[in-house]
C-alpha cells in the first residue's frame, strides 16, 4: 500500500525539520545576545533581545537604553515562535505576503509572523532561540543573524 501524497510530503518534512536537543546554556545564550547587541549599537538600533531554551522559557532578555516597551513583549514572541516551529519567523512574514490559504496563518494565536525571531541550533539541533524587536523587521532580522554567526552553528 502506497502512502498519499500528503503523508509523503509530512514525512518529507518532518525529515528535514531539525530535532530539540538540551537546552542552550546562560553562557551560550549570553554569546548570542552579546552579538546581537553589538550589532544593534554599531547601528545606534534600540532594541530588545531575548534568548529561548529548547522548551521556548526566557534563557535572557536585553533591552538596549530607549527601546520601546512593546518590543520587550515582542522579541520574546519572535523567540517562542521561532524555538516552537523550529524555523526562522520571517518564513511566516514570507507565507502572508503571499497571500492566499496562508493568510489563516492570522488565526494562529502562538505565533508572531515577523522576521526577527532564528532558532538556534547546536549540532543540528535545536537549542533555543534569538528574538529581536524595536526596528524594521529587516534590522531585527540582521541584529538576529549576528547573534546566531557568533554561535558558530
Amino acid at each position: 500500500m502506497t502512502k498519499p501524497a500528503s503523508c509523503a510530503a509530512n514525512v518529507a518534512l518532518a525529515a528535514l525539520t531539525p530535532l530539540y536537543g538540551a537546552p542552550i546554556t546562560l553562557d551560550e545564550a549570553t554569546l548570542v545576545a552579546d552579538a546581537a547587541r553589538a550589532e544593534a549599537q554599531r547601528h545606534g538600533w534600540p532594541m530588545v533581545i531575548a534568548i529561548t531554551d529548547s522548551g521556548g522559557h526566557l534563557v535572557l532578555l536585553y533591552r538596549l537604553d530607549q527601546a520601546q516597551h512593546g518590543s520587550v513583549l515582542v522579541a520574546q514572541q519572535k523567540a517562542k515562535t521561532a524555538v516552537d516551529f523550529r524555523r526562522p519567523t520571517g518564513a511566516f512574514e514570507s507565507a502572508l505576503a503571499d497571500g492566499g490559504l496562508h493568510w489563516r496563518l492570522l488565526g494562529m494565536t502562538n505565533l508572531t509572523p515577523l522576521e526577527g525571531g532564528l532558532p538556534i541550533l547546536r549540532d543540528g539541533t535545536v537549542v533555543g532561540a534569538i528574538g529581536v524587536s524595536g526596528m524594521q523587521s529587516t534590522q531585527d532580522a540582521q541584529a538576529a543573524a549576528a547573534g546566531i554567526a557568533a554561535f558558530g552553528a
